[in-house]
């Protein structure tokens, strides 16, 4: 059974009751793959390439990861958070650096590495313009990476912009943790949350991922399922 193996941060991580009714990318990435594929979601809440590392948590899925396995490699929000030196890292020099470490660690077991860059926030300047964002820098970077490694690149990040331009300032709420009114206990009313997603939210931008793994053709196309395909 292939797996596809995710590190990443807290927009793609798998989430329980306590973080309700927050959802992530990885945690229902499984209804557009086949059934006999196994997404191992290695995402946690606030981490960067370098504190992922840092805790071992690249070491756990080396001590998993085969051949034909696929490592999906998803950073950028905290790595961009320069007041925290335990995960912060420079854009073209750490960051570049540390992608490579996850880039290597899946060739060494003959698994496939692919980068996807951080999706946007809700930054939004008006009712429908998007500031420029903070991921700029770590996006190109990225991109950088990938075409200096020969591996393939998923651009989130322009998707998720189009999507939110297309939808505005008040549609996009309804895809992020962002309440009008205290609906959840951890979420007071009037919290505004412009990151982390829910259901909706992550349904939406799995589907972007899949739609790029599609375009991509070859072995990346082959991990979708036939009838999603058909809808992509």
């Amino acid at each position: 059974m292939k797996k596809i193996f995710w590190a990443a941060d807290s927009t793609v991580q798998t989430n329980d009751y306590s973080t309700y009714p927050q959802t992530g990318i990885g945690q229902v990435f499984t209804m557009f793959v086949k059934e006999d594929i196994r997404v191992e979601n290695h995402a946690k809440n606030g981490r960067s390439t370098k504190s992922f590392i840092d805790e071992g948590r690249l070491a756990k899925i080396e001590e998993e990861i085969g051949e034909g396995d696929y490592l999906f490699i998803q950073f950028g929000h905290n790595d961009e958070k320069n007041e925290d030196p335990t995960r912060y890292t420079e854009p073209f020099s750490t960051f570049m650096e540390n992608l490579e470490i996850y880039i290597d660690v899946a060739k060494k077991h003959g698994a496939h590495p692919v980068l996807i860059t951080p999706l946007e926030r809700r930054c939004f300047i008006d009712d429908k313009h998007l500031g420029i964002g903070a991921h700029s820098d770590y996006v190109a970077a990225m991109k950088q990476t990938a075409e200096k490694n020969q591996v393939p690149l998923l651009d989130l990040y322009s998707m998720s912009r189009s999507e939110l331009k297309k939808a505005g300032e008040v549609e996009s709420r309804k895809w992020y943790m962002y309440f009008d009114k205290g609906l959840y206990k951890n979420y007071p009313e009037g919290k505004t949350d412009n990151t982390h997603l829910r259901y909706d939210g992550a349904v939406l931008y799995a589907s972007l991922i899949a739609k790029e793994l599609a375009a991509h053709g070859g072995e990346l196309q082959m991990l979708l399922k036939e009838e999603v395909l058909a809808c992509l």
